[in-house]
């Protein structure tokens, strides 16, 4: 009761202050004394943040008297940035901004660049950072976003994972990198993304449907990641980022080497990432009724490493610029040796466990390489840009040759490769995209098409998808209309139109097959070849209201996503799951039909948003489990087929941050998601990998700076989730758990620079939790346990600027 009282007294000194509020207005130009419409206006401490209209003219109506910075930036200018007393007295300000051709679009200070998507944007977005990354620094970068509402992971162990918003994953939830879509195997459960999280700048994530911006699989949300470092003139240095884990005893460091003369820049960095077997809470687990004793608590062949490097080069002229992205990202990640294949009791286990470092069969090696170009044209108040990409993914999946069926015990040396290559696939992907972005007026226009080609070729012993070839092409037109000071709305249409070519495929072995009273031995033909066509036009519209206290945004839409070639033409076994899977060459386009809501309330010491999303599908895609069993290939696995059926999934987010004190911050996070299939063989059930619902807790302790130290923070979570009994038979349902996590971190005075340095500690508690969207959910894997992670980032100034 004391602590409720003390709210409510803190609640009604705030409102007695808002009633104390006046009005603090200006104006912003640049050096020619000419307005500026649209741009970025906040003052801090608080949330209070608008734009100009198309005078150049602001206003915050109700705020509280007292000294603020006064922040103003705006694309292609020098950020503005100084200090203002606001009293009941004349609160009128004129500000000058000065051009900085160098800085173009791709200098956004990050903090103005969320604030600017909120204001204008009807989606529902989060944006971060690279200091966010370092102080939530996880095993992947899914993992290091799974703080944000509505985002999680489904994790592959401790390095590996794929993206959840807001319950929906896999090809629903589309990644891009500098612009370009990323384009993996992200198909299966098992395959990661191939994204060095040391290298971003900046992560947009969009929850919910994208496909007006996006084109086919952002049906889901999108993760938009971008690397917008650039150096200022005539310097040269750069950063050191170390990181350490002791779950599964991590080592990594990161190298980054920047530097700019006049026009031209450069960024490259180096990457490299050594972990163990990781650590689990139990000494033993189930795999399918067969205990697997733990050495040590640790996932046998769980270990692996990464090793990355980037470089990035520009130009910037006064009228455009233009950057070259070029990255090979190297993963080589082992699976659980005792839940791969059909046989776990056969691992031996001692050979396994007398190094926990070493990485043996099974594994998979991903090799990443992607080239990437962006240029920009300005004239006026247009903008031109043109982006096309060039990526190989070339995934390999190892393992020990076991005869299934009717395949040989030996296998034959004519097939030209090795007995061990389980599956490899080669995927080679082209793309371009070209938008133009008009302002006339209170209108924003901006159109564009976006087309790629993809050539994905197999190989190995065992086959579950065929060779294909894929070819998209979409144009679009958005308009946004900024009403008034208060009111912007959003629109927009786009056409895409796919071609999917899939190739025959047949068995290397030969199988008996009866007919009439012979019995022929054939190759069995896995896959047919077949050519679908897919068009569909989607379509959104919103609202924006941003108040001095209330903000509201609403979004409703239509998107679509095409059929993969898995699921019109898989037909092979799941080792990794136990399963055998079978596409439907009928399937339809997915589409999505959704309404988005935001209400936000704003005062000068807390706010409150409430993020509540509604969402109908006609025809959800998903694997479904049948009655029947495989014997030809994989020694009675289940067969699960593709099939489509209708949905309705509701829910939403609710977020609470309090900053009573300089010297405290809180907050609450939570967030729910509903899914029911309202067709099909599973009618009545929820969908696969739903998450459950999750609170978080935190509270944040902002020491004062001491000498030599500064940005000091220490933070505790606690994370509640409930139980997942809503499941998809054969799914298992998960208890709830609670777990509490900390960090901690500080800049350091070192040699001129400042070092940064953050701390973690992951499942304090040792808690022994199971995660219900995890890759090893399903033979009851727990997740790790008590993890100590710090980062320390070591800047380094060779020429220029220290």
């Amino acid at each position: 009761m004391k602590y409720i009282g003390i709210f409510l007294l803190w609640l009604f000194l705030a409102t007695q202050t808002l009633a104390q509020s006046v009005a603090f207005t200006g104006t912003v130009i640049d050096e020619h004394h000419e307005s500026l419409p649209g741009a970025v206006v906040q003052l801090v401490p608080g949330s209070w943040n608008t734009t100009t209209d198309e005078n150049g003219k602001f206003a915050f109506l109700q705020i509280q008297a007292g000294e603020y910075t006064l922040l103003v930036s705006y694309v292609g200018f020098k950020t503005e940035q100084q200090m203002v007393r606001i009293s009941a007295g004349n609160n009128h300000v004129s500000i000058e901004l000065f051009h900085q051709a160098d800085l173009l679009d791709e200098v956004v200070i990050q903090d103005n660049y969320g604030i600017q998507q909120k204001r204008e944007s009807s989606y529902n977005s989060e944006v971060v950072g690279e200091s966010y990354i370092k102080q939530n620094l996880g095993g992947s970068l899914m993992q290091s976003l799974e703080r944000l509402p509505g985002v999680g992971s489904i994790d592959i162990g401790a390095g590996q994972s794929k993206p959840v918003i807001r319950g929906l994953s896999f090809n629903r939830v589309l990644v891009a990198e500098n612009g370009i879509v990323h384009q993996g195997q992200q198909w299966g459960a098992d395959h990661g993304l191939e994204i060095d999280q040391f290298a971003t700048d900046r992560i947009e994530v969009i929850k919910g449907p994208a496909s007006l911006m996006f084109g086919s699989d952002a049906i889901g949300g999108v993760v938009d990641i971008r690397q917008m470092h650039v150096p200022e003139k005539h310097t040269l240095g750069g950063v050191v980022n170390l990181t350490g884990k002791t779950n599964n005893k991590m080592g990594g460091a990161s190298v980054n080497l920047t530097g700019r003369s006049d026009q031209l820049y450069f960024d490259a960095r180096g990457t490299y990432v050594n972990y163990a077997d990781f650590r689990v809470p139990t000494d033993v687990v189930d795999v399918y009724n067969y205990p697997v004793h733990l050495h040590n608590h640790q996932l046998r062949n769980t270990a692996g490493r990464e090793s990355n490097l980037h470089l990035n080069l520009g130009i910037i002229q006064k009228k455009w610029s233009s950057t070259l992205y070029m990255s090979q990202v190297y993963s080589k990640s082992g699976f659980f040796a005792n839940a791969h294949g059909l046989e776990p009791r056969q691992i031996d286990e001692q050979v396994y466990d007398a190094d926990d470092r070493d990485v043996m069969q099974p594994f998979q090696e991903v090799a990443h390489l992607k080239f990437i170009n962006k240029t920009s044209f300005y004239s006026g108040k247009n903008k031109w840009e043109l982006e096309w990409g060039y990526q190989n993914n070339f995934r390999q999946e190892w393992s020990d040759y076991v005869s299934h069926g009717y395949m040989p015990p030996v296998f034959p040396d004519s097939l030209g490769m090795s007995e061990d290559l389980e599956r490899q696939f080669n995927k080679n992907t082209l793309s371009a995209k070209g938008k133009l972005v008009m302002t006339k007026g209170k209108h924003t226009l901006t159109t564009g098409f976006s087309t790629e080609y993809q050539h994905n070729a197999i190989s190995g012993r065992s086959f579950i998808i065929p060779a294909y070839e894929q070819l998209t092409a979409g144009v679009f037109l958005l308009d946004k209309i900024t009403l008034t000071e208060q009111w912007i709305l959003n629109g927009g249409i786009r056409f895409d139109l796919g071609n999917l070519n899939t190739k025959a495929y047949h068995d290397w072995f030969s199988t008996p097959v009866v007919q009439g009273q012979d019995t022929i031995w054939m190759y069995l033909q896995r896959a047919a070849d077949l050519q679908r066509t897919f068009s569909s036009t989607s379509w959104a519209v919103g609202a924006n209201y941003n108040g001095a206290l209330l903000s509201v945004k609403a979004n409703a839409g239509k998107s679509f996503r095409m059929p993969t070639a898995q699921e019109l033409s898989a037909n092979g076994v799941n080792y990794h799951h136990f399963s055998f899977e079978q596409g439907d060459s009928t399937l339809h386009p997915e589409v999505s039909y959704q309404l988005d809501l935001s209400a936000e309330l704003t005062f000068p010491h807390w706010a409150v948003q409430l993020s509540p999303f509604v969402n109908y599908f006609p025809n959800y895609i998903y694997l479904n489990p049948t009655p029947y069993h495989d014997y030809l290939y994989g020694a009675g696995n289940q067969v699960y087929q593709y099939t489509e059926s209708e949905v309705f999934r509701y829910g939403g987010e609710l977020h609470l941050h309090m900053h009573p004190f300089h010297w405290m911050k809180a907050g609450v996070i939570a967030e729910y998601v509903y899914s029911v299939q309202l067709s099909g063989a599973k009618k009545n059930y929820t969908l696969p990998f739903s998450p459950p619902a999750r609170v978080l807790i935190n509270v944040t302790w902002l020491p004062h700076a001491f000498k030599g130290l500064k940005n000091n923070y220490f933070s505790i979570d606690y994370v509640v989730t409930a139980a997942q009994n809503r499941i998809v038979p054969p799914e298992l349902t998960t208890p709830g758990h609670q777990a509490i996590n900390l960090s901690a971190g500080t800049a350091i005075k070192w040699n001129k620079q400042w070092v940064e340095v953050n701390l973690q500690v992951r499942n304090l508690l040792n808690t022994k939790y199971l995660n219900h969207t995890s890759y090893y959910r399903i033979i009851g894997v727990p997740e790790p346990g008590i993890n100590f992670i710090v980062n320390v980032s070591v800047p380094f100034s060779i020429l220029g600027h220290e």
